[in-house]
């Protein structure tokens, strides 16, 4: 599973806010609800985010093992 709770640990951080994301960067606020809800975006939209935070895709995102039992 991708998750993007780092993203807003880094958001804080940088001293960067949705609200500057929307305005300043033109994120929608529809992305920032994807993101919020751990959908899927495009690695576009994480290029983005890592030049807008000056930061590397460990601090946007993180893959975390989903465990599956055997059938």
């Amino acid at each position: 599973m991708i998750r993007y709770d780092v993203l807003w640990k880094t958001m804080k951080k940088k001293g960067v806010t949705q609200y500057k994301l929307i305005v300043e960067y033109n994120i929608s606020r529809g992305l920032l609800d994807r993101l919020k809800k751990n959908e899927g975006v495009t690695t576009h939209t994480i290029d983005t985010l890592c030049n807008i935070l000056d930061c590397d895709i460990c601090d946007i995102v993180e893959h975390i093992k989903e465990n599956k039992e055997d059938d």
